[in-house]
């Protein structure tokens, strides 16, 4: 059973990265409630009663108090972030005792343990705005979308943004080989592909490779080239938890990885040449995607060489145009990862993108 009977909000920013408190003398329930805390992150502080003078009490964002302990913590001054948890909570009397000592929720283990760890985690890492999630995917083969992502992610990073960039196409290559960083230090995907449960933003940031001021999660060489849906939600969490900007360089087929990750972007860009195949190839992809992805843009790509431009291949797509990227013809012979000129046409559309977009988070 776990039910909320409050709304509050949690404590305070200055206190999100203080240590929850637990008040039990239950000994089958304090191990489960450390057992959940290291799996979150977090050290507590634990105590079989209410502390002396406050202490903990009045600072810790998050305080479990096992039922054991209510007579024990009746009286308390109240607060914000109160759980009272239990392992056999059937007796109604339980809703009764969790507004005596003012509790915003009741949870019974094992059934809770999931919400309680992700709420664990939240005080461990701090709760601040989610990055804005850009997905960007190409309306055809070739279309230049992961040129785009990189350039995307390179620049939001060369302007203080914290950012990540996320290769979601197992087929792609690797994102980390057009950084030129393929022999950096670093965990990829498959490292994660068995990843359950939340998985810790610090730590997702802190095992990926730093390309260029950004964090980039790609490929390796090797034979996986699946990422069940699970692990792609879980990493994609992790991901924008960090704040800043997250962009993800999608593959044009939608599997039950790829709507998962959808499922977490903001913002998605389908990158489409200015041709008549490529926008007829690029309807069936936004016809798709739309179906998971509320605000899908169209970045038209060379306008004016087929004799169409940006607001046509758009209108055609039933899409709002994002921008038109003009023909950068030494683009792949720059020596340079994409958007690394600051002054080449890729680049400038890119500046103007998060001129228009910010990232929450900017360091």
């Amino acid at each position: 059973m776990t039910g909320s009977i409050a709304h509050d909000r949690g404590p305070a920013d200055g206190e999100e990265r203080a240590r929850p408190l637990i008040v039990t003398e239950d000994a089958q329930l304090l191990d489960d409630l450390l057992r959940l805390c290291a799996a979150a992150g977090a050290r507590p502080e634990v105590h079989h009663g209410l502390p002396e003078h406050g202490g903990a009490w009045d600072t810790a964002p998050l305080v479990l108090v096992g039922d054991d302990a209510l007579h024990r913590v009746r009286g308390a001054v109240r607060r914000r972030g109160v759980c009272l948890v239990g392992h056999e909570q059937d007796d109604p009397r339980v809703w009764q005792w969790a507004v005596e000592i003012g509790a915003d929720h009741v949870l019974r283990l094992p059934d809770a343990e999931e919400w309680l760890v992700d709420r664990i985690a939240d005080v461990a890492e701090g709760v601040g705005h989610p990055a804005l999630t850009v997905g960007v995917l190409g309306g055809r083969g070739g279309a230049g979308a992961s040129t785009l992502a990189c350039a995307l992610a390179l620049t939001a990073a060369r302007s203080g943004r914290r950012t990540m960039l996320v290769d979601a196409d197992p087929l792609g290559g690797g994102l980390d080989v057009l950084l030129g960083g393929e022999t950096a230090k670093g965990l990829r995907w498959p490292a994660f592909a068995e990843s359950k449960g939340r998985v810790g933003a610090n730590a997702l940031e802190e095992s990926l490779p730093s390309l260029h001021d950004l964090r980039v999660l790609s490929w390796d060489r090797g034979d996986t080239v699946t990422v069940p849906p699970g692990a792609m939600r879980a990493v994609m969490a992790a991901a924008r938890r960090r704040g800043g900007a997250v962009v993800v360089d999608l593959p044009r087929r939608l599997d039950d990885s790829v709507v998962a990750a959808l499922a977490q972007v903001d913002l998605g860009l389908l990158v489409v040449p200015a041709e008549l195949r490529a926008v007829a190839a690029a309807g069936r992809v936004a016809t798709a995607v739309a179906a998971v992805l509320r605000d899908l843009r169209a970045v038209v790509r060379a306008p004016g060489t087929a004799g169409l431009d940006g607001d046509e291949v758009a209108g055609l797509l039933g899409l709002p145009l994002a921008g038109e990227l003009p023909a950068e013809p030494g683009l792949a012979r720059a020596g340079g990862p994409p958007g690394a000129d600051g002054h080449s046409p890729l680049a400038r559309f890119c500046e103007g993108f998060w001129a228009h977009f910010p990232a929450e988070g900017a360091s």
